[in-house]
């Protein structure tokens, strides 16, 4: 079995003393590709770092996290487009809104996303978007803005079924992790009414480990555990799921 991590941030200091043995564990565990969104200007040597150590298993991403966002949003950006320009890098990620942390910094990180939404359209290239507290602002930009024909991912999606619609008429998927296996989600009976095909498997790792790990460092290994759930949602086969889901993955990024 084949899976794919669609959203891990390894390169963080969480896993600078053993990230040769998170890689083998996510290899062992049947991970093949892991997809690393950016957070800000501070973290891209690191990305970039990792990804030339192991660059047959990462992918990597550019962008500038929502809840990174400054009032000199537009000096960062420019940094971030810099290095978009001269890497190859497979979507623009992590971008979005968070309004859970700051709801005065709205109209910024507002701004923000759609300035690299229009980097996406300009490139042809997905986009992994944050939306916590926020997933109706964010579709209605989208919806709003259907001429940038951008397509990708909402990240840690936990919303409702007609969230999870808009979403796929939208032409996105839905990145489902560790939350799907908590006990108290409301997440499973979403899933049962969205066909498999949008789908997509993340960690989000160091954040959100599964069950039963919960609470502690998150890592790509996890993967098929956030699969198995998937499975009884569905009622079909681990095999089924990773096929599925990796295929999804390839699809959304145009990557083998």
């Amino acid at each position: 079995m084949k899976f794919v991590d669609t959203h891990a941030h390894l390169y963080l200091e969480k896993f600078g003393e053993d990230i040769v043995d998170v890689v083998d564990r996510a290899i062992n565990s049947g991970v093949t590709s892991i997809y690393l969104p950016n957070i800000d200007e501070k973290t891209i040597s690191d990305l970039d770092e990792l990804n030339e150590r192991f660059p047959e298993v990462f992918k990597p991403m550019m962008g500038l996290h929502p809840c990174d966002v400054r009032e000199d949003y537009e000096e960062q950006l420019q940094v971030i487009h810099d290095h978009l320009l001269k890497g190859a890098y497979v979507a623009i990620g992590e971008i979005g809104m968070d309004l859970y942390w700051d709801k005065t910094s709205q109209g910024r990180q507002e701004e923000a996303f759609k300035m690299q939404c229009k980097w996406a359209s300009d490139l042809n290239l997905p986009i992994a978007i944050h939306s916590r507290d926020a997933t109706d602002e964010l579709i209605e930009i989208l919806e709003s803005n259907r001429q940038w024909n951008v397509s990708g991912v909402f990240h840690c999606f936990t919303g409702t079924l007609e969230q999870a619609k808009r979403i796929i008429d939208l032409g996105f998927m839905l990145g489902i992790g560790g939350v799907v296996t908590f006990k108290n989600t409301t997440l499973r009976d979403v899933l049962k009414e969205v066909d498999l095909k949008h789908v997509v498997l993340e960690t989000d790792s160091p954040f959100l480990a599964p069950t039963p790990h919960r609470g502690k460092r998150n890592e790509s290994s996890y993967i098929p555990l956030i699969a198995q759930t998937l499975a009884e949602v569905y009622q079909i086969s681990l095999e089924q799921v990773a096929a599925e889901t990796t295929n999804n993955a390839n699809r959304l990024f145009g990557t083998d």
